[in-house]
């Protein structure tokens, strides 16, 4: 077995059983390129298993956390069939190895969109958009990692939550949002925050998935990525997004 099959195997045996593992790239010197491959790897035992994939996520949308992270580009993930929770549903705290959320915007598509596609061909090929949530939780231990580790680990993506699917012809360029737990918000922003607008994430989405061999395809969501940073989540908790015009999303953390 080579590094990238046993890194993704040890990864998904991680996520699966939901225990911590240890770095394996700590001095960083892993290139994104197999960063991306052991990505791919992983997704694709889940696949091997039944699982279907269901669109991407991006990550680092925020300008300041890609200067941050030294990087020039967004970052992305996977998203699967076996990621997607219910909206309004309770999840098992025990899936999880040390889970935090954040809220967004998610996108629906109808049809393909690939390669470097402009802003006003990203919006065409928008079914809907919706708020949404995302259970992030890096499988490493004591919740520290390098960025080729991260981006191995599919960008900590772990579990989404997408609530009503609303028409895209609204003005979503800056819509204002509030993270709340137990109906407390814990955190105020806007999807202004993602790039300066949501569909620069989707731009970015259709351009990074095609370079991978992996285009956007029609049904497939994408998550814009974090709109504010992200809060950890405890059993018993109730998660909740309320998104300006666009309406809420939640789920519910069980004991």
């Amino acid at each position: 077995m080579n590094m990238i099959d046993e890194v993704a195997l040890t990864l998904d045996s991680a996520a699966r059983e939901a225990r911590a593992t240890a770095q394996f790239d700590s001095d960083g010197r892993l290139s994104l390129e197999d960063a991306y491959e052991i990505q791919r790897a992983s997704i694709q035992l889940r696949v091997a298993r039944g699982e279907r994939r269901v669109g991407v996520k991006m990550g680092f949308t925020s300008r300041a956390k890609m200067v941050q992270m030294g990087l020039s580009d967004v970052i992305w993930g996977r998203l699967s069939s076996g990621m997607q929770i219910e909206e309004g549903t309770a999840i098992d705290y025990s899936r999880f190895v040390h889970p935090r959320v954040e809220p967004e915007i998610a996108f629906v598509l109808k049809r393909p969109l690939a390669g470097d596609v402009s802003a006003p061909e990203a919006l065409a090929a928008v079914e809907a958009i919706a708020p949404a949530l995302e259970i992030i939780d890096s499988r490493y231990q004591d919740f520290k990692f390098t960025l080729p580790e991260v981006i191995a680990d599919n960008a900590s993506s772990s579990g989404f939550v997408v609530g009503p699917w609303c028409s895209p012809c609204i003005d979503f360029g800056n819509l204002g949002l509030t993270l709340n737990i137990d109906g407390r918000p814990l955190q105020i922003g806007s999807t202004a925050a993602l790039l300066g607008h949501p569909l620069r994430s989707l731009v970015a989405a259709a351009r990074l998935s095609a370079q991978a061999g992996e285009p956007l395809q029609a049904g497939w969501i994408v998550m814009a990525g974090g709109a504010t940073p992200a809060e950890w989540i405890k059993p018993g908790q109730h998660v909740s997004v309320d998104m300006e015009r666009l309406g809420s999303a939640s789920f519910h953390v069980k004991r």
